[in-house]
């Protein structure tokens, strides 16, 4: 697994731009202490304007990547002996094949989410039973009935792939013959090396993903960016862009500083269009966590703390000002979204110095 990412790119600012409101405008507040129903027109001009906009709001944010094969999972071998061969690093192992070798036989690769956990033989129940089952079907073996039991006509089964692989003819699979992985691993690195006692528990190989895919940590407060399905644009190192779709939200903790581990956010992005030549290299990722279409927005800036509470803004028209109360929204790039009685685009307001 690489290293960690680098830090955050950018930040949206948005609790920035309230805190400045918040402070810029309270002399305001008291000025224009009313809504647009009881404020008389008045003849002070501010000493700056802006224009009402009609237009989309994005709450973007830009993080720091890793392009790689994703996290790595150990693989332990759980056999008694000597290892005698691990596959190579780099190597991507298929259902059926060997990851590595005991006394030199196999210890073989098979599909599955539930781990290997007892030794199956006739009579053994279960369903880590039916998976295995299936698994030997996928390879091609006929005879027995994909169910949750371990019966003869499964174990005459077994016999025949026992044969094909090498290994005495037991019907029975003892535990440590058989590693599940959610599909294809890729071999990330030998922990062991050949010669070495295969001690059971101990790690063998570490495996990722055979694709590449980006990996962002996310501080906790930016879990609103880390949407499953969710699309974002990643910017490669050569600086061409390309979509990107999480695929992956799990929340880890970065225990790289022993004495402060923290938690994060891990987010796993898969890129359109498949495999990129890069390993281990940085990549910066557009997250888009909200977008308002076709709304009315400000400055910031131009908002102003009411006395009866919440905001407004002044409107300037010719030589004469009036304060009308907003709802606010979504905050953005220095604006944000508003609603009035009768705010259209293209109206003036007052900002401050």
């Amino acid at each position: 697994m690489p290293g960690k990412h680098s830090k955050r790119w950018t930040r949206a600012g948005v609790a920035l731009g309230v805190l400045a409101v918040a402070g810029a405008t309270t002399t305001a507040a008291v000025a224009y202490g009313g809504t647009d129903q009881h404020t008389p027109a008045r003849s002070t001009l501010p000493p700056a304007t802006a224009q009402i906009t009609r237009q989309t709001l994005l709450d973007q944010q830009q993080e720091n990547g890793t392009l790689a094969f994703g996290r790595e999972s150990s693989i332990a071998n759980k056999l008694n002996g000597t290892i005698t061969a691990l596959a190579d690093v780099g190597a991507v192992v298929h259902r059926g094949q060997s990851l590595f070798r005991v006394d030199n036989t196999p210890v073989v690769l098979l599909y599955g989410t539930l781990p290997a956990y007892r030794t199956l033989a006739p009579g053994v129940e279960g369903a880590d039973v039916q998976q295995f089952e299936q698994e030997l079907r996928n390879l091609g073996y006929k005879g027995f009935t994909v169910d949750t039991k371990y019966n003869s006509n499964t174990a005459a089964a077994v016999k025949k792939w026992q044969k094909k692989l090498g290994l005495p003819q037991t019907g029975t699979i003892e535990l440590g013959r058989v590693v599940y992985a959610g599909s294809d691993v890729r071999i990330a690195a030998q922990k062991v090396a050949p010669g070495d006692a295969a001690q059971p528990g101990e790690a063998v190989l570490s495996t990722t993903g055979t694709a590449h895919v980006v990996t962002v940590d996310l501080a906790v407060s930016d879990q609103r960016l880390a949407v499953n399905g969710a699309t974002v644009e990643v910017t490669l190192p050569d600086n061409g862009k390309v979509k990107g779709t999480v695929t992956k939200v799990a929340t880890v903790i970065d225990t790289s500083d022993s004495k402060n581990p923290k938690t994060e956010i891990e987010v796993t992005i898969v890129l359109a269009g498949g495999g990129q030549n890069a390993s281990n290299a940085t990549v910066k990722v557009n997250f888009t966590a909200a977008e308002r279409k076709d709304v009315l927005t400000v400055p910031v800036a131009a908002l102003r703390a009411l006395a009866e509470g919440g905001y407004g803004v002044q409107i300037v028209e010719g030589g004469t000002t009036r304060i009308v109360a907003v709802q606010t929204g979504l905050y953005s790039g220095g604006r944000v979204e508003i609603t009035g009685a009768g705010l259209t685009p293209g109206m003036t307001v007052g900002m401050p110095t």
